[in-house]
């Protein structure tokens, strides 16, 4: 699996575009796009590695996650897949609004060519927050970043749920890296040792 970030938008989101190297078929995640130069990176990048863009993942549905969705949608022709609980999120928020293809839950499989990717329901952030587990590797949108953990006071947010996706994703093995919806990569075993907002669970 092999994974490229891009730093897009006003609040610096993290789009991933996560490939399998053996086939090339890839997913993006959380593309917050701004501008359409920022869409123009990524559709050089996928034509420069010659990939197959199977998903559009959204790990939640605030703007910054999903402003990009239709443009990459117009641009590949792929479902846009976001958890059931978050999917209203996708209307309205531009002039050709572009629904879910794809309602997800707790243990669905995205899998694009040989590689997969297991949905987490972890809300707190939204009631549909979402991280996605790969081989070694973890995507927490908003749930958990490195040295700190996301916000719950937002619509829809709630403590409780927060602390119960926490502990979560902290019982994945220590090895796992991060991968963020803002900010550095870490692994569970940084965040558990210097992420002192998890002392709060």
């Amino acid at each position: 699996m092999h994974i490229r970030a891009f730093n897009v938008g006003v609040l610096s989101t993290n789009c991933y575009v996560v490939n399998c190297e053996e086939t090339r078929e890839a997913v993006i995640i959380d593309p917050g796009l701004d501008a359409p130069s920022e869409a123009a990176q990524i559709y050089r990048y996928v034509e420069e590695r010659r990939l197959k863009v199977k998903f559009i993942v959204n790990t939640h549905g605030h703007p910054d996650h999903i402003s990009g969705d239709s443009l990459l949608k117009r641009e590949y022709r792929v479902p846009i897949c976001i958890h059931l609980y978050d999917a209203h999120c996708l209307h309205g928020l531009d002039a050709a609004p572009q629904p879910a293809n794809v309602l997800l839950e707790d243990d669905a499989l995205l899998a694009f060519g040989k590689a997969t990717l297991r949905v987490m329901h972890t809300p707190g952030h939204t009631p549909g927050s979402i991280s996605l587990l790969g081989e070694g590797v973890v995507f927490t949108g908003d749930t958990l970043f490195a040295g700190s953990i996301g916000r719950t006071d937002f619509p829809g947010g709630s403590d409780y749920e927060m602390r119960v996706s926490l502990k979560k994703l902290l019982t994945l093995p220590e090895q796992h890296v991060v991968y963020p919806g803002h900010g550095p990569t870490s692994t569970i075993s940084n965040e558990k040792r210097f992420n002192l907002f998890l002392q709060w669970l």
